[in-house]
């Protein structure tokens, strides 16, 4: 039987740059430590929060090792290994195995959009050459096509190492038919914050989330109330976060929440071409809404 890789709060961390745009090792040994600090459940890197698609291999795979290193088991590590190139994907997957990581995170393959028989096929060959827990991701907005609740259960139902989707359709009703159909052990993740707390209260594993890596503390306690059923304090804690969510996508993610970081001090608000830092306009928002909500003074 499956058994979910996490429950509740998973952080899509960013990957911190030096000014010359190095991979910043220190602040992101600092990240990890925070994170798991302020009550996460899992941290997720190198994936699309993470800039993943303009790591080198070498970066990917370092990024993945300091993460796992820092983490020290203290909670689950499932990285970003996914590619549109299936063997690529195999030799993320693997490394990521080698290193201890308890899952990956695999994105459906962009840019080629493969048929239904190709995604399956994609995904049984990670997991017969890698042999690591997969967690589907499926992202439309990155990839270009969206695949439904019945390509997702039919490859959940065929490939055994798949043990969970993160759902980022931005269409609850087909993360619902996912929860009404999943294999036991299955996990459903919301891969949107807006839909964290009603994927949970209708059953879901969790988040994958990208507010978690700025206000780690306030998303941990979303997460926990609404896996406890507890609707009241769920919503009282969306709400007060929600403006801040919907500000990460002010400009193309992660350059808004880059910005937040280094208005925290956490990190150099840096980014790899052709991502750029916000515009000032966008800067100057996030300032006054961090302000409104009582982040900054």
């Amino acid at each position: 039987m499956r058994t979910p890789p996490f429950r509740g709060l998973g952080v899509a961390m960013v990957t911190p740059f030096t000014r010359d745009g190095a991979v910043d090792e220190p602040r992101l040994r600092a990240l990890v430590d925070w994170l798991i600090e302020s009550g996460v459940d899992a941290l997720l890197p190198a994936g699309s929060t993470g800039e993943g698609a303009t790591l080198t291999h070498e970066e990917h795979r370092r990024v993945m090792d300091i993460v796992l290193e820092q983490a020290n088991g203290r909670v689950p590590v499932c990285p970003g290994a996914g590619s549109n190139a299936t063997h690529e994907a195999v030799g993320l997957a693997q490394h990521a195995r080698r290193a201890g990581a308890t899952a990956i995170l695999s994105v459906t393959p962009y840019y080629n959009k493969p048929e239904p028989e190709g995604l399956l096929r994609h995904y049984a060959t990670i997991a017969e050459h890698a042999d690591i827990p997969i967690i589907l991701y499926n992202v439309p907005s990155r990839t270009g096509r969206n695949y439904p609740a019945e390509v997702i259960l039919r490859i959940a139902h065929e490939v055994p190492h798949l043990v969970g989707v993160k759902e980022s359709s931005g269409n609850i009703t087909q993360a619902l038919e996912i929860l009404g159909s999943r294999p036991p052990g299955f996990a459903v993740y919301a891969g949107d914050d807006i839909f964290a707390a009603p994927t949970m209260l209708m059953g879901g594993d969790g988040v994958i989330s990208v507010i978690g890596n700025e206000l780690p503390e306030w998303t941990a306690k979303l997460t926990r109330a609404a896996l406890q059923g507890d609707a009241e304090t769920a919503r009282m804690w969306h709400y007060r976060l929600q403006p801040l969510m919907q500000a990460n996508f002010w400009e193309t993610n992660p350059a808004p929440v880059k910005c937040v970081l280094a208005m925290l001090g956490r990190i150099e608000e840096s980014l790899r071409l052709p991502l750029v830092p916000v515009s000032e306009r966008t800067r100057e928002r996030l300032r006054a809404l961090l302000r409104e909500m009582g982040v900054l003074e």
